[in-house]
């Protein structure tokens, strides 16, 4: 039988009653960190090779990472240090079989956010 509703449905109606979930946000915002941290520890690597080429080479890669891009750059590293170390420790004890309920996680997840922002302020403060 034909279906005669089929022009007026929309495409993916679960997109309508869907909403965003704590547990979901981390897991996306764990693997952005991961990426983010190959992207510094490659800047890392350019400023160690410009040391070991020549004085004008240093120069150059020197101005790029003290300039207010690179501070930038290594201020969300921090972060990302300290938020990617706290979603593995979460991943440890999903591991383990515990805190797997949603309530549980939610927690765990905001405690991960709240976790790495004071982290963060507290190595800035001391460095």
């Amino acid at each position: 039988m034909a279906d005669v509703n089929q022009g007026k449905r929309p495409l993916s109606p679960h997109l309508q009653i869907y909403r965003w979930q704590v547990p979901m946000l981390t897991s996306i915002l764990t693997r952005i960190t991961g990426n983010a941290l190959i992207v510094a520890a490659f800047l890392i690597v350019w400023w160690l090779l410009a040391a070991a080429t020549s004085a004008d080479y240093f120069a150059t890669a020197d101005a790029v990472l003290t300039s207010w891009f690179g501070k930038l750059v290594f201020l969300g590293s921090i972060w990302a240090i300290w938020y990617h170390f706290l979603a593995g420790l979460r991943h440890l004890y999903y591991d383990s079989g515990r805190g797997l309920e949603i309530e549980t996680a939610e927690k765990l997840g905001w405690a991960c956010l709240i976790g790495s922002a004071l982290l963060t302020l507290i190595t800035i403060i001391i460095l």
